[in-house]
C-alpha cells in the first residue's frame, strides 16, 4: 500500500510518500518538505506564534494535496517536540485540523525515542547486539538502548539544536564563557540519567540518526549523500573534538559553506556539535555509526507491523 507520512518536526515539515509492504523495506516514492522552524517561532511564554501556526497550516494543506496526487491510501501525521512542548499545543493542532481536516498526533518524547530505536534496529539487524541510539532533533535529544526491537530504556531531553541555538545564539555568537556554560548545561542534563543506559553495560553498537548527526559526520569527512544510503558513515569523537573549536570560530556564512550544512541550519551546527560530543564523552563512545533511517521510518515500520497483524 502507499502511505503518506507527515512529520512535523521542530525544524522542518516533511511529507514522505512510501510504498509499504510487509517484510520489505519501505520504498520512498516521493518527498515534499518545507523549513518551518517551529522551535524558533515561539514567543517568550513558550507559545507557537500565529506566524508559525499559519506556516504549519499552509504546509499541511499543501502536503495533503501532494499525498492525494501521489495516490496515498492513508496518511500518518505526527508532531514532535516543538508542538509537544508549546504551551498552546492544543490550539495549534485545532487550527490545523479546522483548516485542513488533518488531525496530527503528538508523539511523546519516549515514543519518539522508541520509534527511532525501532528503525535503527531494523536497519542494522540483530547482529548489532545491544544497541544504543542517539537522535538530535530541532527541539530535543532522544536516547534509547536495548537488545530487542523495543528499547529497554528510552528518554528525551530538551537539548535540540534549534532550541539551544534560539536560547544561546539568538543575537550574536556566544563568547568562550557562554560556550562553557552551554557545554556544562548540556553535559549535566545528559549525565543526570546516563545510568539508565550504562547500568546494562557498554552497548555492542552505537548509532546516531537525523540531520544534525549526518551534517556533523559529513563535516568530519564522511561520504556525501550522492554515494547512496548503503555507504557506511560514522562520526568519531576524535574528529568531532578537533572540529568544534573551528566551528565555534566561524560566522554563519562560513558554516553554511561547509559540506552537508544547509544555510537554514548553519546556526544550529555548534550547539548540535556540543550535544553530540557530550553524548560520546558521557557514554564513552569512540564513534557513532550514522543510520539513514530515523523517526519517520520507525512510524512506517510500526504501521506495517500493525497492518500485518490485522491482515
Amino acid at each position: 500500500m502507499r502511505l503518506g507520512v507527515l512529520d512535523i518536526g521542530s525544524n522542518t515539515g516533511h511529507l514522505l510518500v512510501v510504498d509499504a509492504h510487509g517484510g520489505a523495506a519501505p520504498l520512498a516514492a516521493s518527498s515534499y518538505k518545507e523549513p518551518l522552524r517551529l522551535a524558533e517561532h515561539l514567543d517568550d511564554a513558550g507559545a507557537v506564534t500565529q506566524l508559525g501556526i499559519d506556516a504549519l497550516v499552509r504546509f499541511t494543506a499543501d502536503a495533503l494535496v501532494v499525498a492525494e496526487d501521489k495516490g496515498c491510501e492513508e496518511m500518518l501525521s505526527f508532531a514532535t517536540s516543538a508542538v509537544r512542548d508549546a504551551v498552546n499545543s492544543d490550539d495549534v493542532l485545532a487550527q490545523v485540523e479546522a483548516h485542513t481536516g488533518v488531525r496530527i498526533q503528538v508523539l511523546s518524547g519516549e515514543d519518539e525515542a522508541r520509534l527511532t530505536f525501532l528503525s535503527v534496529r531494523r536497519w542494522f539487524g540483530w547482529s548489532a547486539g545491544r544497541l544504543a541510539v542517539f537522535d538530535i532533533g530541532g527541539g530535543s535529544l532522544e536516547i534509547a538502548a536495548g537488545a530487542d526491537e523495543a528499547p529497554d530504556v528510552a528518554w528525551s531531553l530538551p537539548l535540540g539544536a534549534a532550541r539551544l541555538a534560539r536560547a544561546y545564539f539568538a543575537d550574536h555568537n556566544p563568547g568562550e564563557e557562554q560556550l562553557r556554560e552551554l557545554r556544562r548545561t548540556i553535559r549535566a542534563q545528559i549525565a543526570r540519567d546516563a545510568g539508565q543506559l550504562l547500568r546494562a553495560g557498554t552497548p555492542h553498537r552505537a548509532a546516531a540518526t537525523s540531520k544534525t548527526f549526518r551534517s556533523l559526520a559529513r563535516i568530519c569527512g564522511a561520504a556525501p549523500s550522492t554515494e547512496g544510503i548503503l555507504t557506511p558513515r560514522a562520526l568519531t569523537q576524535r574528529d568531532l573534538a578537533a572540529w568544534i573549536p573551528k566551528l565555534a570560530a566561524m560566522n554563519l556564512a562560513e558554516l553554511a559553506e561547509l559540506p552537508g550544512v544547509s544555510p537554514s541550519r548553519a546556526h544550529q551546527i555548534v550547539p548540535g556539535a556540543l550535544v553530540a560530543e557530550a553524548c560520546m564523552d558521557i557514554f564513552d563512545l569512540a564513534a557513532l555509526e550514522i543510520c539513514p533511517w530515523a523517526l519517520r521510518e520507525g512510524v512506517i515500520l510500526e504501521r506495517i507491523d500493525q497492518i500485518g497483524v490485522l491482515g
